[in-house]
C-alpha cells in the first residue's frame, strides 16, 4: 500500500507527511502549491493538503491525521474510549484557538486578494494566539497533550507551535518551548523535515 500526499512541505502537508513517517508507511509526496492543477485535478477546493488513498481523495489536514492514525492503529487513543473523546477535544480546541488564528492571519497577509486584506487585525490575532497557547500549554500533562502517550493533536500543535514562529507571532512559553522541542526531536519529524 502507497498513499500520495499532495501539497507543499512548507503548509500543512507536513502533519500528514510527519504522521506517515511516525507510521512507517510508504509514500509519494507531491509538492503542489494551493490552488495549482496537481491540487484542483483531485479536490475542488484547491487547498493542501490532500491524501490519495487508492481511489479514496480525502481532504483536510485533521481529517487525514485522523484517518491514518485509525487506519493504522497508531497515534490516537480508540473511537468510542473516553480518551479518544479526551483526544478529540484536544484537536478541536487547537484547531480553534491556534491554527484558525494562524490561518486568519496568513489571509490578510498574503491570500486574500489584496483589496480584501486587512493587515490592522494580525496585531489582534497575535494576543489571542498568546493568550491561547499560555493557557493551553498550562494543561499538558506532559511530555504530551494525552500524558504518556504521542497522538494526532500533538503533531498539529507541534506544527502550530513552528508556523506562528514563521508568521513572527509572540514567543510562546518556555514550557511550550520544551514540549515542541522533545517532539521536533523525534526521527520521523527529521525524516518529514527533509522533503521536497
Amino acid at each position: 500500500m502507497s498513499y500520495t500526499v499532495i501539497g507543499m512541505r512548507q503548509s500543512r502537508a507536513f502533519r500528514v507527511l510527519w504522521m506517515l513517517e511516525e507510521l512507517g508507511q510508504d509514500y509519494t509526496h507531491v509538492p503542489a502549491a494551493p490552488r495549482s492543477e496537481e491540487v484542483t485535478r483531485v479536490s475542488p477546493l484547491g487547498k493542501l493538503p490532500v491524501l490519495l488513498d487508492g481511489d479514496h481523495v480525502i481532504p483536510d489536514s485533521a481529517a487525514i491525521l485522523t484517518y491514518l492514525a485509525d487506519k493504522h492503529g497508531g497515534f490516537t487513543h480508540a473511537a468510542g474510549t473516553p480518551e479518544r473523546a479526551r483526544q478529540d477535544a484536544w484537536t478541536f480546541r487547537i484547531l480553534d484557538e491556534l491554527d484558525a488564528l494562524l490561518w486568519t492571519a496568513a489571509r490578510h497577509s498574503f491570500v486574500l486578494p489584496e483589496a480584501d486584506r486587512v493587515p490592522e487585525v494580525k496585531d489582534s490575532l497575535k494576543s489571542e494566539y498568546a493568550r491561547n497557547l499560555e493557557r493551553l500549554t498550562k494543561e499538558i500533562p506532559g511530555p504530551y497533550v494525552m500524558g504518556d502517550t504521542m497522538t494526532v493533536p500533538d503533531i498539529i500543535l507541534c506544527h502550530c507551535g513552528g508556523w506562528a514562529i514563521a508568521a513572527k507571532f509572540p514567543p510562546p512559553p518556555d514550557a511550550f518551548k520544551a514540549y515542541a522541542k522533545n517532539l521536533r526531536s523525534r526521527e520521523a519529524f527529521a525524516r518529514a523535515d527533509t522533503r521536497d
